[in-house]
Order: C-alpha cells, then structure tokens, then sequence
C-alpha cells in the first residue's frame, strides 16, 4: 500500500505491516479521544516512524495514488480529530 505523509513523500508499505502500523494508530485512537494531547503528538510520531522505518520510499517524481495519507507531524489534535474514523487513520 502506498502511504503519503503530507510535506514529506510516499512510503510503500507492504500489507504484512498492517498490523504493526495498528498498533501506533490504536495509541494516536485512544489519545484522540481522550483529547490527550501529550499522548496524541508521542503516538503521532510513532505512527510516522513506523511508516518510515517499514515503507521504502517513493521517488519524488513517481506520480502514484496513495492508499492512505496520514498528516504531518506538526498537525494538531483538533485537525486529526476530524480525520479519524471508528478504525483510526489506519483502516484494519
């Protein structure tokens, strides 16, 4: 699956990361709600290095649809509230 992370680039994540990938985005999840904001930029930042240490990066020029498109780490609670689903920004 190809991954963006805005202001940065594309990852490719294979699928067998998915269920590593859900664990950060079970933690940002529960931060969200909680409006932990503390604990929701530490899981934020989690979620991104992960998709960074798992995914291969895309070459700027490649032009790839994305599958997913995570917010960067500089977003706010407020913003990413919004985005969240009942499955978190990570569906599965």
């Amino acid at each position: 699956m190809i991954i963006r992370i805005l202001g940065e680039g594309q990852y490719d994540v294979t699928d067998a990361h998915l269920d590593e990938l859900n664990k950060p985005d079970s933690a940002l999840q529960s931060a969200a709600d909680a409006d932990d904001e503390a604990a929701f930029h530490t899981a934020l930042n989690a979620l991104l290095d992960t998709v960074r240490r798992l995914g291969t990066t895309l070459p700027d020029e490649a032009l790839t649809p994305s599958d997913l498109v995570l917010p960067d780490q500089d977003a706010s609670l407020t913003d990413v509230q919004a985005l969240l689903s009942d499955e978190g920004l990570i569906p599965g």
